[in-house]
């Protein structure tokens, strides 16, 4: 029984990751608002249930069970305050960005402007606030999960739209690994549902996928950008303190910003 409300409970926090309300759960399963939210009280589910609320959500149940044995990678969002500290200390995102996509210490202190013992408490900084662990010869280990997301029109994502979208939509999106898709069309709230179901999904994959393949080298990753549109980018008020002898390395990594869908 214990598991099972340990599964319960990580189904919430990847709901309430994603903004995902009761009432949308409600209107996908057919029942009403006070039955599910009766039914997550209970931690009562038939599988069919639970198998359709994962995929509201856009996750794998498998991903969710892997979930229980990652106790301590439990941070899907950081509180407005901690966002506002990142948004106000340009640097310090910086390195949460760097963390988030799985840089080294090395490499943020080769690619950046940033000295050993800048870095190295800028780090202990992130280590206080619980979405890095800071390890012995500053290894990182990131404690956020796989559904980490920004607050919805929170400080990061609003000094995302500020001061980064006009250097984002700056491209022509016909380049390489360049991709924007605009479509218009009149749907039904059940097509509209499902497709938002969708989207959810693909950014979990996308999580998903940064995780898998941060043990690669780095010359075999690209920083991606996604926001129904995606591509190679490093906005402006970070690119700035990238170092002046690495900005002509063409296999070098750019941060990247990450924008839920």
């Amino acid at each position: 029984m214990a598991r099972t409300a340990a599964l319960v409970d990580s189904l919430k926090r990847e709901l309430r990751a994603r903004n995902i309300t009761y009432a949308t759960v409600a209107e996908r399963l057919g029942m009403s608002e006070a039955s599910v939210k009766r039914m997550f009280s209970q931690k009562e589910f038939t599988l069919s249930r639970l198998d359709t609320i994962c995929e509201v959500a856009g996750i794998e149940f498998s991903d969710l069970a892997r979930t229980l044995a990652a106790s301590d990678a439990v941070i899907s969002q950081l509180t407005y305050e901690q966002e506002k500290e990142l948004a106000d200390n340009h640097k310090l995102a910086l390195v949460a960005l760097l963390s988030l996509n799985h840089y080294s210490f090395e490499e943020m202190i080769a690619l950046f402007e940033l000295d050993a013992a800048e870095c190295t408490r800028l780090l202990a900084r992130l280590d206080r606030l619980k979405f890095i662990e800071l390890m012995p010869n500053n290894r990182i280990r990131v404690l956020v999960s796989r559904a980490f997301a920004w607050i919805p029109d929170g400080p990061i994502q609003r000094l995302f739209k500020e001061q980064a979208v006009g250097d984002y939509f700056r491209s022509s999106f016909d380049g390489e690994h360049e991709l924007m898709v605009l479509a218009n069309g009149a749907l039904s709230k059940p097509s509209i549902s499902a497709l938002l179901a969708r989207l959810r999904k693909t950014a979990a994959e996308f999580s998903a996928m940064r995780s898998d393949d941060a043990g690669l080298p780095s010359s075999e990753r690209s920083a991606i950008t996604l926001l129904l549109a995606a591509r190679p980018w490093l906005p402006d008020f970070l690119r700035k303190y990238r170092r002046k002898s690495t900005a002509a390395q063409p296999r070098s990594r750019n941060v990247t910003a990450r924008t839920n869908v």
